[in-house]
C-alpha cells in the first residue's frame, strides 16, 4: 500500500505499523475500538481485558445527537470535534477503526462514515475486525488506554446524509434506489424489531441486502468481484443514485463501504433509518413482504 488512506487495511499491515511506531508520510496513527449502541455485555470491560495495542474506545452513543428522539443520529460538528479531539485525534491523524462483532464487522463502518462526513478522509476500516486480528494471532494489550487532547476541526458535509423528508419525496420521484441492510426477517416483517415500539417492515420499493452478506466467514469483506455480483443479483446498479438504510443508520454504512471499494463514493445514508421511518411514516408507507427486484 503506497499511501495510508486505503479504505480497508489488513491486520498484517496494521500490526507492522504498530510495531514500527512510525506510520510514515508525517501522519500520526490512532486505532479506535468502536462501541455499538445498544451494546451486548460490557464492552468497556472487554476492552480492558484485551484490545489492539494503542487502541482507544469510541462510543457511538456518546458521540451522537443526544437531543434527537432517535438513536445514534449524527452529532453536530462541534460535538464531534470535541469528542475525537479528546481522543488525541487531530486533522493530521490517520484513524483505523474496528469492532468486536462475531461476524467481523458491525459498527466500525459507521465510525468510518462519520469521520468522512465530518471532512476527515484519512480513515480506514480494519478488514475482519478484532475477530480476524485474533484469528491471525496478532498481539493484544490490556488495561485502559490513555490519550492527550488534540485539536480537531470538523466540517459537516450534508450531501451524504439523507433526512426523513428526502425519503418521503423519493417515494414519488424514485430518483434513488433504496437498499435496506437489515436481516431478511426484519425487512419482511416476519421478525420483531429489537427496539420496543418499533413496527416491522420496510420502506416501499426498498431492496434487501443484509449487511453480513457483504462479509466472508472470517469477517473480512468479500472481493470486489463478489461484491459486484452480489449487488447485481439483487438488482442494485451502482451507476444510479443510491441510498442505504437499516435500523439506526449503522449497518447501512457497510453498503457505503462496499460501494466505495467499487469506486462509487456517492452512496447516501438515511441517518434516521427504520427507527425513524417506522414512527413517522404514514401507515401505507410501511410495507411487509418481499419486494421484488426488477
Amino acid at each position: 500500500m503506497a499511501r495510508l488512506l486505503s479504505t480497508l487495511v489488513s491486520a498484517k499491515w496494521l500490526s507492522g505499523v504498530i510495531r514500527s511506531q512510525h506510520p510514515g508520510l508525517g501522519l500520526s496513527l490512532q486505532v479506535l475500538d468502536i462501541i455499538p449502541f445498544p451494546s451486548k455485555g460490557d464492552p468497556r470491560k472487554e476492552y480492558e481485558e484485551k484490545h489492539i495495542p494503542g487502541a482507544l474506545l469510541f462510543d457511538l452513543e456518546e458521540c451522537s445527537d443526544k437531543s434527537s428522539p432517535f438513536p445514534e443520529m449524527l452529532p453536530s460538528a462541534k460535538q464531534f470535534s470535541k469528542y475525537v479531539g479528546n481522543l488525541g485525534i487531530s486533522n493530521q491523524t490517520h484513524v483505523v477503526v474496528y469492532d468486536r462483532s462475531d461476524l467481523g464487522s458491525f459498527c466500525a463502518p459507521r465510525a468510518w462514515w462519520m469521520f468522512r462526513v465530518f471532512g476527515h478522509s484519512s480513515v480506514s476500516v480494519l478488514n475482519g475486525g478484532f475477530k480476524n486480528w485474533l484469528n491471525e494471532g496478532y498481539p493484544v494489550d490490556s488495561g485502559t488506554g490513555k490519550s492527550t487532547s488534540a485539536k480537531f476541526h470538523a466540517t459537516l458535509n450534508r450531501s451524504p446524509v439523507v433526512k426523513f423528508e428526502d425519503m418521503v419525496k423519493n417515494l414519488e420521484s424514485k430518483q434513488y434506489q433504496v437498499v435496506d441492510t437489515r436481516s431478511e426477517g426484519r425487512f419482511q416483517g416476519t421478525e420483531l424489531e429489537p427496539r420496543k415500539g418499533i413496527l416491522s417492515g420496510h420502506i416501499p420499493g426498498a431492496k434487501n441486502i443484509p449487511y453480513y452478506m457483504l462479509l466472508n466467514k472470517n469477517g473480512t469483506m468479500k472481493t470486489e468481484d463478489e461484491l459486484r455480483e452480489l449487488l447485481k443479483e439483487n438488482g442494485v446498479d451502482l451507476n444510479k443514485p443510491l441510498i442505504a438504510t437499516c435500523g439506526v443508520g449503522v449497518t447501512a454504512c457497510h453498503l457505503n463501504l462496499a460501494a466505495c471499494l467499487l469506486g462509487n463514493d456517492s452512496v447516501k445514508i438515511y441517518d434516521g433509518s427504520w427507527s425513524e421511518w417506522s414512527l413517522r411514516a404514514k401507515t401505507e408507507h410501511i410495507s411487509k413482504g418481499l419486494e421484488k427486484n426488477m
